[in-house]
């Protein structure tokens, strides 16, 4: 290379190179969204309102932008602040404000996605359902996707007026009329957030639902009565929401299964200043610190207001995944029903037997021959593996060959276009609503039934009846705990019991948008008005509605009232009489995967006693968490408070002590229970314990001579060094009314 070559090259590479400087210093900011918190107390009193001052403040960051541009939401009730558009620049300007508390970047979250009411054990001539007039005058607000509000299970028949306090509006767009009624009392749609982060596929800006979990949510907890309710048939009966008299009000915050952070606030914010009673969230966002959590954060605002909060415990299915675990919010894991859908199969010798199907038609197969094949056992039904000359109108019966799904096979039937297929499979299945073709799902115990009779009758193998729409009740074990229900220890806070109780999420039939994609049929999309779904986010439902019906009883209950009734008077033995099991293994569970329990809402109504929670003792929780002033001011939304106790022992209805190799061996605990049941009560305590662990309680008798008086106890939890990672125990109080009232403890051990 030439000298002068040489010198334009680094001339050219200079120039690059300062060109990219340039370049980057001259891009403009990324503008993101950012939750501000700040001290209400310095506003200034010139401004009307906290929305003028908040705009003012965004205006003096950026000249050129408007505050109301850069202004998404402000918040007067969940906290004191704002969400905004802004740049890194900008959120450094307003962090030199005196006023300002703390700002963090917004996060982006999920939604977690009939019979259920008599499983529960809901009856119309007794019980919860009698006694509240199936909620009447009570408001459920539903943090959701929207609702459809032509369903029938929003039509108003039946419905009261509308409560004078609501406040709430029904929000139309200005393409899509959205009618409300006395059941569905509000509408109202929060996704600015959301669409800022391009996280939106809403057609408009109505309250409408576009993906059925808001409808499908609403209906549950608080649907009309809808007769001949079913999805294709199965599980067809009479529809109705937990609390059919409750009123309805949907705050819209997703549009296309994301949620932000910014959205949900709005929606929380405005339906605390509407007047619900109760709160019911099927979403969720990634853990943190309850100072970070806008959920908790803002649940913390509706209880102070007495409004009930229920959130789903997440679909993660594993240890340590709870969500929204805040000691003040109620969280549910889902359990399943006893109720299963199927089909039966008639042999040519007259045996009949019973599996799992949910094929979408009632079709029937009759005077068939039976295939069931020749040759080698591991590529049965395998892709390619039959002739359409030998199976091409016939039923086959499929061996589990441990390589190919159920769905792989399924596929190779209709390859060869087979009449029906006979499957085996041990576990319950989910999505065998999906099977291209009349398909039937058999343990392998009848496997071998119809395998013996195929070989002895060899060609003259045959199907006499295959019959599909059925449905079963009383199926057992029941209930289990979902396989997805996520579990405990609690990753924010493993010192308090999370899930609080389990209700049913397993193939939930409720409402849903007639424009949903329900499953496919070959080439075919299809739709329904009711459908099962399954996830945590239709247990959460279950349990607002239950709130509801009792807030219509007991309306001077605390949030922490309802939900100690809740928990006390949970079940944790299922329809065999032995432990909740795990839905797929068949292991009994523990605490950390079903909480208290199932809920069970008659006994619900009468819990004898009650641990009762107000704010000072929620300050107190926080107080023991060190949490410094600037994160107390976030979760608290005040300048000022005082903390009259050490430590983070709360007056919970569950126990959690924990262990490590260096700690002391015993874990104390003070609770105070509250009489609610009758005048004079007398308590006899009864321990439950399991390897490992010992549970002493002082006074082991509580005597009441009034109706909320009040009792301390003691109680202290000690571990044995040798005692497994987990165990379990129960503190329970029996009165001569036979009222128990069950308490989980959990001992964790590392």
């Amino acid at each position: 290379m030439s000298v002068c070559n040489y010198y334009i090259s680094i001339l050219s590479f200079l120039l690059a190179l300062l060109f990219g400087i340039n370049n980057v210093l001259s891009k403009p900011e990324e503008y993101k969204t950012y939750i501000v918190h700040l001290d209400h107390s310095l506003k200034p009193s010139s401004f009307l309102t906290h929305e003028t001052w908040h705009q003012t403040i965004l205006k003096s960051l950026s000249k050129p932008v408007h505050g109301k541009e850069m202004l998404l939401y402000s918040y007067n009730h969940v906290m004191n602040g704002f969400s905004a558009r802004l740049t890194p620049s900008q959120v450094s300007k307003l962090k030199k404000s005196p006023a300002h508390i703390a700002t963090h970047e917004e996060k982006i979250g999920k939604l977690f996605t009939t019979h259920s009411p008599q499983f529960m054990g809901l009856r119309h001539s007794s019980g919860l359902w009698n006694a509240s007039s199936y909620g009447e005058g009570v408001i459920i607000g539903m943090i959701d996707s929207g609702v459809w509000p032509e369903s029938e299970s929003f039509n108003e028949k039946g419905m009261p007026p509308i409560p004078t306090r609501w406040k709430g509006k029904c929000q139309n767009s200005t393409t899509n009329p959205f009618p409300c009624n006395r059941k569905l009392i509000g509408a109202q749609v929060f996704i600015k957030g959301i669409q800022a982060a391009d996280e939106s596929d809403s057609p408009d800006d109505s309250p409408r639902d576009f993906l059925g979990h808001g409808t499908h949510t609403s209906s549950t907890a608080a649907g009309n009565h809808v007769p001949g309710a079913s999805q294709f048939g199965y599980a067809n009966g009479v529809a109705r929401g937990i609390a059919p008299g409750a009123h309805v009000a949907m705050y819209k915050v997703s549009s296309g299964g994301f949620i932000a952070e910014s959205d949900v606030l709005a929606a929380m914010d405005q339906a605390i200043a509407d007047g619900v009673d109760i709160m019911s969230l099927s979403l969720g966002f990634d853990h943190v610190p309850y100072f970070q959590d806008v959920i908790a954060i803002a649940s913390l605002s509706a209880i102070e207001k007495g409004i009930f909060v229920v959130c789903s415990a997440g679909n993660d299915g594993a240890p340590n995944t709870t969500f929204n675990s805040a000691p003040w919010i109620t969280t549910v894991g889902a359990g399943t029903l006893d109720r299963s859908f199927i089909a039966t199969v008639t042999l040519g010798n007259d045996l009949t037997l019973e599996g799992q199907s949910k094929f979408p038609d009632r079709v029937l197969v009759v005077d068939t021959l039976l295939y069931y094949g020749k040759g080698d056992f591991e590529k049965s039904c395998s892709d390619g593996a039959l002739n359409v000359s030998e199976v091409f109108g016939k039923v086959v019966m499929c061996d589990n060959n441990g390589s190919d799904t159920i769905f792989e096979q399924v596929r190779e039937l209709a390859r060869v276009e087979a009449l029906a297929g006979i499957l085996i499979a041990d576990e319950t299945l989910y999505n065998i609503d999906e099977l291209e073709i009349p398909s039937l799902i058999l343990p392998s115990s009848s496997g071998a039934l119809i395998r013996k009779y195929a070989i002895e009758a060899a060609d003259d193998a045959s199907v006499k009846i295959m019959r599909f729409v059925l449905t079963s009740f009383g199926t057992k074990p029941a209930p289990q705990v979902a396989f997805f229900s996520s579990r405990g220890p609690d990753p924010v806070n493993p010192n308090i019991l999370k899930p609080d109780i389990i209700a049913p999420g397993v193939e939930v039939l409720a409402a849903i948008p007639p424009i949903v994609s329900v499953e496919q049929f070959g080439n075919y999309d299809l739709g329904s008005d009711y459908a099962f779904l399954s996830g945590t986010s239709m247990s959460a439902p279950h349990v607002a509605g239950v709130a509801a019906l009792l807030k219509a009883v007991l309306p001077e209950w605390s949030p922490a009232a309802i939900r100690s009734a809740l928990m006390t008077t949970a079940y944790t033995v299922d329809n065999n009489g032995t432990t909740l099991t795990n839905q797929f293994t068949s292991l009994s569970g523990t605490p950390l995967d079903y909480g208290a329990g199932h809920i069970n809402p008659n006994k619900a109504m009468d819990p004898g006693l009650i641990y009762d929670i107000d704010w000072q003792g929620y300050v107190d929780f926080l107080c023991g968490l060190g949490y410094n002033d600037t994160e107390m001011k976030a979760i608290l939304r005040q300048s000022k408070w005082s903390c009259s106790q050490e430590g983070t022992d709360i007056n919970y209805p569950s126990f959690v002590a924990m262990f490590s190799a260096d700690s002391p061996n015993v874990k104390n605990f003070t609770r105070v229970l509250t009489n609610v049941g009758d005048d004079q009560s007398v308590y006899q305590l009864i321990t439950e314990t399991s390897q490992g662990m010992t549970i002493k309680v002082e006074p082991t008798t509580l005597t009441f001579t009034s109706k909320y008086q009040k009792q301390k106890f003691a109680a202290s939890v000690q571990m044995n060094r040798k005692a497994p990672p987990v165990a379990y125990g129960y503190v329970k109080w029996i009165d001569q009314n036979n009222h128990i009232v069950a308490s989980p403890v959990v001992v964790l051990n590392s």
